[in-house]
């Protein structure tokens, strides 16, 4: 799942894509309105951003072959930008197999995302890349990298998620996200994109209200929280902030 939480009194429109679904619908606050390069009515309208939600699995291929379905769709039907959640590349089935299947931003998998943002001319927001950083080597542990692509396939922003979860979960025990996975060392800018000024956050992060704050006082009219959320952990956090 993704969250964005936007700021008055801009706006844009958003378009929720999952395999066999597709609901448009208008957010409340977010960019402003930006030219349109194609020919229409009006030479002003709202940015429109495509929200993809899917069910990652272990089968990297798999979920790339979801992903990019849902992306050429919302590309066909107009969107700026299309986010991807948390896990977007993969979910394993312990933190072993997490790491093994983990890969540097400039692998295979993220090369192939690449190629996909140039053929579809469209940026894109990945959630939570399982990324094995420079100092792999020595750490064996891995970062929860929120990339954004731009339409021409570059990596323009890098956030490694700083607040990692750990917690006990009632009924199933702990969850222990700090065995597999590094904190990122520190917050990155507000992201200009085709849709306004992004925030980069990851999940356990929405809990956390400075970050939220710095991003904002940076500039921020996006705040993103891309999630892979349980259902425990899931109407924890999301049923009380869009309370």
């Amino acid at each position: 799942m993704l969250g964005f939480i936007t700021r008055p009194p801009h706006q844009l429109l958003s378009l929720l894509l999952c395999p066999g679904l597709r609901i448009l619908r208008q957010s409340v606050h977010c960019a402003q309105p930006r030219p349109r390069a194609m020919a229409s009515s009006s030479s002003w309208e709202l940015p429109l951003v495509a929200v993809c939600q899917v069910t990652s699995t272990p089968d990297k291929q798999q979920n790339f072959k979801t992903c990019a379905e849902l992306v050429r769709e919302a590309a066909r039907l107009g969107a700026c930008l299309a986010f991807l959640p948390e896990a977007f590349d993969f979910i394993a089935r312990d933190p072993a197999e997490t790491l093994y299947l983990s890969e540097p931003l400039g692998g295979n998998l993220l090369g192939e995302y690449t190629q996909l943002a140039r053929e579809c001319g469209l940026w894109l927001s990945l959630g939570g890349f399982h990324e094995r950083g420079q100092d792999w080597e020595q750490t064996q542990k891995i970062y929860n990298c929120h990339v954004i692509l731009n339409s021409k396939g570059s990596v323009v922003a890098t956030y490694r998620k700083t607040h990692l979860c750990d917690v006990e979960i009632p009924g199933q025990g702990p969850m222990r996200e700090s065995n597999s996975t590094m904190p990122g060392p520190s917050l990155e800018s507000p992201v200009d994109t085709p849709a306004g000024k992004i925030g980069l956050a990851v999940c356990y992060d929405m809990r956390f209200p400075e970050l939220s704050l710095a991003l904002a006082q940076a500039g921020a009219e996006i705040l993103t929280y891309p999630s892979a959320f349980g259902s425990v952990t899931g109407p924890a956090h999301w049923e009380p902030v869009s309370s």
